[in-house]
């Protein structure tokens, strides 16, 4: 039986998602199918590789990728899908896990179901886009695209502010109400507390990027940029982590009790280790 009858591959960002629901799925409509039985198609010789690679404790080179492919029952466009996606979930940095993306977003089958991926791209890695999402909030906003791009610091063009409309009402960002003004959907956009997914590591190194430029092109009494190097145990670490996630949402609460918001601002916390944890001794 073809895998595609069974599970699409396209509909996955996640290869180890992909065989868990493959595996369940053929479990449960092909008798005497195992673990096993998947590794033998696979040319395997451990009959648990199939369950280590499920579970995260194992990856897959290239080779084994095509072989896992191949006993999938993928046809060619969904195997060479596949491989990209082992490929995307294994990138050792933020840059070769762009470059995979990228190739995965050729797939014409990939961007017909993950409709909403491109203007997730572009909003997360052009930094005016959510900083034209909160200029919404301004009494006097307007959406004409050449008033948007002469407030922007640093300047954007017109044409720049136009696609930042498109890709905020795509993604339901910003709604367009009956008297025809754009407002916000909703007051605030956080990105979580959990592990940190494609589109929101490129969004941090974005804004990250713009905290860089705004060291020479911000005048000194409009920004506020310094920096600590501290030594401390793992549970003062763990503390300042806490601390500087109460104070993001005092500030978060701050910005909801604003009566009349005049200026976007960008606000970055950065808290990461430079040594090694190194073990008490006994």
């Amino acid at each position: 039986m073809d895998a595609g009858a069974i599970v699409n591959v396209f509909e996955y960002l996640d290869y180890r998602a992909f065989l868990r629901d493959y595996y369940r799925r053929k479990k449960e409509t092909e008798y005497g199918f195992s673990h096993r039985s998947f590794s033998r198609r696979a040319g395997l010789r451990s009959s648990n590789y199939l369950k280590f690679v499920m579970d995260g404790e194992r990856n897959l080179t290239p080779e084994m990728a095509s072989q896992f492919a191949a006993a999938c029952g993928l046809g060619q466009r969904e195997a060479d899908y596949f491989c990209e996606l082992v490929a995307f979930n294994q990138a050792r940095d933020a840059r070769e896990r762009d470059r995979c993306h990228e190739r995965l977003r050729r797939f014409r089958e990939y961007r017909k179901i993950h409709k909403l991926d491109a203007a997730q791209t572009a909003y997360h890695s052009s930094w005016y886009v959510p900083a034209i999402r909160e200029l919404a909030a301004l009494e006097d906003f307007s959406d004409d695209p050449k008033w948007i791009a002469s407030l922007l610091k640093p300047k954007i063009t017109p044409a720049q502010a136009q696609q930042a409309l498109d890709t905020l009402l795509e993604l339901g960002l910003l709604v367009r109400k009956d008297n025809g003004r754009l407002e916000q959907a909703s007051p605030l956009v956080t990105t979580g507390s959990g592990p940190l997914g494609h589109h929101i590591a490129r969004y941090h190194r974005t804004m990250l990027a713009q905290a860089a430029e705004a060291l020479d092109s911000v005048p000194r009494e409009e920004r506020e940029i310094s920096s600590l190097t501290l030594c401390v145990s793992q549970e003062v670490l763990l503390e300042l982590k806490e601390r500087i996630r109460e104070f993001r949402r005092e500030l978060l609460q701050l910005a909801e009790l604003e009566g009349r918001p005049e200026r976007v601002v960008q606000l970055n916390f950065q808290l990461f280790p430079l040594s090694e944890r190194r073990e008490p001794e006994p």
